[in-house]
């Protein structure tokens, strides 16, 4: 829970994860709430009132929800009632406008483009912050108010100058041959048992060959992040641009359950991964082969953790869609990690939805443990022969290190190709620049190795 006072003492505002706690979601939508405070001291009257309500489905082009871990230093305007605040607005962060006296929330960051803009700091009513995009660095812009006498003013944005954020004239030129879309991807068999918002379309970020020629479509990356609970936004990433100038287009999924499209999407997946969340990111795949940007002959996928658990399932679930895979630190098999992770709570949730919060315990039964194998990539292993890397963190206590290595030497037996990258002094990140950078050249030089 972030708290935070207004300028002039009279109120406290705070996030709460209330949502997630309910849930056992390790990330859910966030609520924004008021104390106001007794000029006369007496505490005895406090209530607390919703200012940002969790939004459970929104309408289409609507607020979604808030999604912000906390607040800058000093996020007040001038007028000492208004909120400056990042958050995920679908595939793309946005910034915010809160008054936390009406309740009123804007978007105030451009809505012409689909890049992702991020606050850094406020000085009085003028907003410095970062956008960029898949294939544009990051670039500071100034914003200002038009007119802040006027009730829901517009916000003017120009640029800032700095050589902080410049590149080299090979990166410019490679990036500039890029282009990106959000994609919306319907979802595919809906069924009654559904929540309107778990029913909406879900989406993915596509990166692309802006000058494609002779109809000849790259090959394709399928890139999947963790959480599940998480979100892969439209910002710039230098994976995703490294990977893309080497001559891939990216399909960067955000399959229901990702942050940033309201509650009941979010919620769908507990008590459905290895199901659900698969079957997203094969209909992702099949729409952009459909409409003929892709090419099903040369797919590979990467991800880390759950997207690892993604990852290792998809190669096992559509054994012939995919010539090459990556996986970082990957949940492939529950019934052994529950007992070892810092984090078997998020076992029993994942694994039975919201009740897993009551069925949690340190000794899992002998049931607990066969639903936890027929969710896991492990149980699919008989079936897999795409080539795949594993990069692994010896000190993960997230994913311990033999969760990976039990899969690839299972692979291994079976006469599959398999390469394992371990780094003995990274963690379940593995953001180490060395190693960072070690294992996304690796990874390269093996997707290259079976899809060019």
């Amino acid at each position: 829970m972030s708290l935070l006072s207004s300028p002039d003492g009279r109120f406290l505002v705070f996030l709460s994860g209330r949502s997630s706690v309910d849930s056992g979601a390790h990330s859910a939508t966030d609520s924004l709430h008021r104390i106001d405070w007794p000029v006369n001291g007496h505490l005895s009257s406090l209530k607390i009132i919703d200012v940002i309500p969790i939004v459970q489905s929104a309408e289409d082009g609507c607020f979604p929800g808030l999604y912000c871990s906390n607040f800058i230093p000093n996020p007040w305007l001038s007028d000492g009632c208004t909120m400056i605040v990042s958050s995920a607005w679908g595939s793309i962060q946005v910034i915010l406008s809160v008054n936390v006296l009406s309740g009123d929330v804007s978007r105030i960051s451009p809505t012409d483009s689909n890049f992702s803009w991020n606050l850094l700091t406020l000085d009085g009513d003028s907003i410095i912050a970062v956008f960029s995009s898949p294939v544009d660095v990051p670039q500071i812009r100034y914003g200002y108010l038009v007119d802040k006498e006027i009730k829901n003013a517009a916000w003017d944005w120009s640029d800032v100058s700095s050589p902080i954020f410049g590149c080299s004239a090979k990166v410019n030129s490679l990036l500039s041959c890029r282009q990106f879309t959000i994609l919306k991807i319907p979802v595919k068999d809906v069924s009654e048992c559904l929540t309107k918002g778990a029913s909406k379309p879900f989406e993915a970020i596509f990166v692309s060959n802006q000058s494609k020629k002779n109809d000849v479509c790259d090959p394709l990356i399928v890139v999947l992040h963790g959480g599940p609970h998480s979100v892969s936004l439209s910002g710039f990433a230098k994976s995703y641009a490294f990977l893309s100038s080497l001559g891939y287009s990216l399909l960067i999924v955000n399959y229901r359950g990702s942050l940033g499209f309201g509650e009941e999407a979010l919620q769908s997946i507990p008590g459905k991964v290895g199901s659900q969340d698969v079957n997203d990111v094969i209909t992702a795949i099949d729409h952009v082969i459909d409409t003929g940007v892709a090419s099903p002959s040369k797919i590979a996928v990467i991800g880390g953790s759950h997207g690892g658990f993604l990852t290792t399932h998809l190669i096992g679930q559509a054994p012939d869609k995919f010539v090459a895979a990556a996986a970082r630190n990957p949940v492939c098999n529950l019934a052994s990690m529950v007992g070892t992770t810092d984090i078997p709570d998020w076992c029993y949730v994942e694994t039975y939805g919201v009740g897993g919060k009551t069925k949690f315990t340190e000794a899992p039964s002998a049931e607990d443990l066969a639903l936890f194998h027929s969710k896991s990539p492990i149980s699919h292993i008989s079936k897999v022969k795409t080539p795949i890397i594993f990069v692994l963190g010896a000190q993960d206590c997230r994913v311990p290190l033999s969760n990976g290595l039990q899969y690839a030497w299972a692979l291994k037996e079976k006469g599959v190709e398999v390469k394992i990258l371990m780094f003995p002094n990274d963690v379940h990140a593995i953001e180490r620049p060395q190693s960072d950078y070690e294992g996304l050249l690796n990874i390269a030089v093996w997707f290259n190795k079976y899809c060019k």
